[in-house]
């Protein structure tokens, strides 16, 4: 994985608007994102050449950019709430985010940002929890908060409720689905209170955003993302919790989880996880012991040696029509269409921002792609 660069992140109110209206154009998701200011040195340099890049890429239409109004109104929505933006590439964006795959442009954040710190855990499990779960997930999150470990969850009720309740002093990031204004479920008010005061509030999505069924993936993967590590203290084994298990361990995470009783369709999902080979936690002990061998995972903790190459800068059709025709419906590993065509890969990527900014390029998990249309 390429790190981001981090002389990219703005300094400046104007910066910081330019970068949100990239981030809201469309078409730009976070891997677009990164490709753009992988090749442009601020966000408004990119802003200006999103129009011809997606021409180049074949777009039927000029591609939209974010209305500056709606921008507008975003930004001063945050600050009226006391928000801060977070930018990938900035000194107060989560470390342990920033090293995941696809990480997002940004994050609002209400409260303190540096309470989502390297050494944190993402502890997730059932709504429906037990009172045993409940308990045990309280006392794991104290523990784990004397030990120095800030805990990461996503506010719902139960198990999420419980691992935010015990580290409320000593650390606690809550996830949202919604913008980080958006309370719910209704019933945490009290807790999503104390934990802006105490600890920190985050998400990806606009300010007033109403979070929907089809955005907590999405959340999941931030929670997962934010952690170290994951325990999954209930769970049955179609749940959110194993959704975000399975984000964890596609993230280079340890996914750890917590036995229960084969009769209770709440510890099916951890029961599961154990026996495909996650770690089996009785107290937070186990947790320190799973992840004290992550001390040395530059991946997780130390900026990657490999550095962003730079991109071709010269008009070469006959090597575009290569790259072009190694592309086809099915995914292709992006590794695989550089060797093949004997382009560099910076050249490779910009014909496949072009043609993602142009609509026409499906992006898969693990760096594959696929032509549409």
């Amino acid at each position: 994985m390429k790190t981001f660069p981090a002389d990219r992140a703005p300094t400046d109110e104007a910066g910081a608007r330019d970068w949100l209206r990239l981030a809201r154009s469309e078409r730009v998701g976070p891997v677009t994102f990164a490709e753009l200011m992988r090749r442009y040195p601020t966000a408004a340099a990119a802003l200006d050449a999103l129009p011809d890049l997606a021409a180049r890429g074949g777009a039927k239409g000029r591609v939209r950019l974010a209305d500056a109004d709606r921008v507008a109104a975003e930004y001063e929505a945050a600050m009226a709430a006391g928000a801060r933006m977070l930018a990938l590439g900035a000194e107060s964006y989560p470390p342990n985010l920033a090293r995941v795959e696809a990480a997002p442009p940004l994050l609002w954040c209400l409260g303190d940002p540096a309470t989502a710190r390297a050494e944190a855990v993402s502890i997730v499990g059932a709504r429906n929890a037990s009172a045993l779960g409940l308990r045990f997930t309280e006392t794991l999150a104290r523990e784990l908060g004397a030990k120095g470990h800030a805990v990461i969850s996503g506010l719902a009720r139960g198990i999420d409720a419980a691992a935010h309740g015990g580290a409320l002093e000593t650390g606690t990031v809550a996830v949202l689905a919604g913008g980080v204004d958006s309370v719910w479920p209704p019933q945490n008010a009290e807790l999503y209170d104390a934990i802006r005061k105490k600890g920190a509030i985050l998400s990806e999505r606009p300010m007033g955003y109403e979070g929907r069924a089809r955005d907590f993936p999405r959340r999941n993967r931030l929670v997962s993302g934010l952690g170290r590590g994951i325990v999954v203290a209930e769970g049955a084994e179609r749940s959110g919790s194993l959704i975000t298990a399975r984000y964890a361990g596609e993230q280079g995470r340890e996914v750890m989880a917590v036995p229960g009783s084969p009769l209770d369709p709440r510890a099916g999902g951890c029961n599961l996880l154990i026996r495909e080979g996650a770690t089996l936690v009785r107290h937070a002990l186990d947790v320190i012991e799973a992840l004290s061998p992550l001390h040395d995972d530059a991946a997780l903790l130390e900026d990657e040696e490999e550095a962003w190459e730079a991109p071709m800068v010269e008009e070469d059709a006959a090597l575009r029509a290569r790259v072009m025709e190694l592309l086809g419906p099915h995914p292709t590993p992006v590794d695989e269409i550089v060797r093949m065509s004997g382009a560099s890969s910076g050249f490779v990527s910009l014909v496949l921002l072009e043609l993602d900014l142009a609509g026409r390029l499906a992006r898969e998990p693990g760096g594959s792609v696929a032509l549409m249309g």
